[in-house]
């Protein structure tokens, strides 16, 4: 019920009624101030005066369940909000939901992972307060084989909502990086529970870093965070605007990647976005090494076709590569 008053209260532009909350709610006038109460010890300032309502002037930055159900614009995703203080990770979590029965379209959400983890096994930084960092349980009709791409739909979810923002100008380094300014800010991960034709469901978890917080010295030199590309836009533009509220943010990712996500499940591969995915590839055209399990070498990337693999023009010859990590020169500022 309070994410439900904070999307009544967000939708007014003056005051609210209680009368207005309790036909809207279908609760008595008690539940709602009980509820109001509770929001407000929570940290969002709402105002109430005689005869005129309830009006809220401010919220904190938090991502808790009423929070992001008041922010909520998606048909599916996001039906059910899982949200925790701290978790070992988003994903471990989000696993655990699925085998529990948690449904398609769930997202599990955390202020804290005290054992956060990106591709292969690197551990990933997720301190409090300072970033974003939620999962999705989805159970489409895949092959296994096709999950793996769902990491590509969410690296094109996540460059345009950012790109959303004034002065923000993202980009992709396949497979399951986003940067800003040649640095990463938001790293995906996508694992499944699969049968040998079937997905049981997959989990993808994004790392988005927001605020500035001190990176471990293992990532120093390549992370950044959104508020310090913010922060050098506002100088340029000559203006103060604040960063928009995380949860706000993570809203609109969830209204990319729904939108991404229905165009990958038309044709099960990423044909169908493959121009505006090539638009924020930051690998493409570039030198790129290849850490091969058969041996490292250097080519240049071309793009990515249909099932998501990246071309890598390499002596004269177009090799599809779909596994192994890339490293790519020029990207983060450092030669790999």
């Amino acid at each position: 019920m309070k994410g439900q008053i904070l999307k009544v209260l967000r939708q007014q532009n003056g005051s609210v009624s209680g009368q207005e909350l309790c036909q809207c709610m279908g609760v008595s006038r008690t539940a709602v101030w009980k509820a109001i109460r509770q929001l407000q010890e929570a940290g969002y300032e709402i105002e109430a005066v005689q005869n005129k309502g309830y009006r809220l002037l401010a919220a904190p930055d938090v991502l808790t369940e009423p929070e992001l159900v008041s922010r909520r614009r998606t048909e599916w995703l996001g039906t059910k909000f899982y949200c925790y203080d701290e978790v070992d990770s988003t994903n471990t979590q989000a696993k655990r939901l699925a085998e529990e029965g948690a449904g398609h379209g769930s997202v599990v959400v955390a202020e804290v992972q005290n054992a956060g983890r990106g591709r292969r096994g690197h551990q990933w930084s997720s301190q409090g307060g300072t970033g974003i960092w939620f999962s999705f349980i989805l159970k489409p009709e895949l092959m296994p084989a096709q999950a793996p791409m769902l990491t590509l739909v969410a690296a094109m979810a996540v460059v345009k909502a950012l790109g959303r923002l004034p002065g923000i100008e993202p980009l992709i380094k396949w497979p399951n990086d986003v940067i800003l300014n040649g640095r990463k800010v938001c790293g995906i991960l996508t694992e499944m529970s699969a049968q040998v034709d079937y997905v049981n469901y997959i989990v993808t978890g994004i790392g988005i870093n927001v605020k500035s917080q001190v990176f471990p010295k293992e990532v120093a030199l390549v992370a950044t965070t959104l508020e310090t590309a913010w922060s050098n836009g506002n100088q340029k533009r000559e203006d103060e605007e604040p960063l928009p509220a995380r949860s706000l943010l993570l809203e609109t990712v969830l209204e990319e990647f729904e939108r991404y996500y229905e165009l990958y499940m038309q044709t099960k591969d990423v044909t169908l976005f493959l121009d505006e995915y090539h638009k924020y590839l930051a690998n493409k055209d570039k030198q790129v090494k290849v850490l091969d399990p058969d041996g490292a070498y250097e080519g240049i990337a071309r793009g990515i076709n249909g099932n998501g693999e990246l071309l890598v023009e390499r002596e004269h010859t177009m090799v599809s590569v779909n596994s192994g990590e890339v490293s790519v020169r020029g990207i983060y500022g450092y030669a790999p």
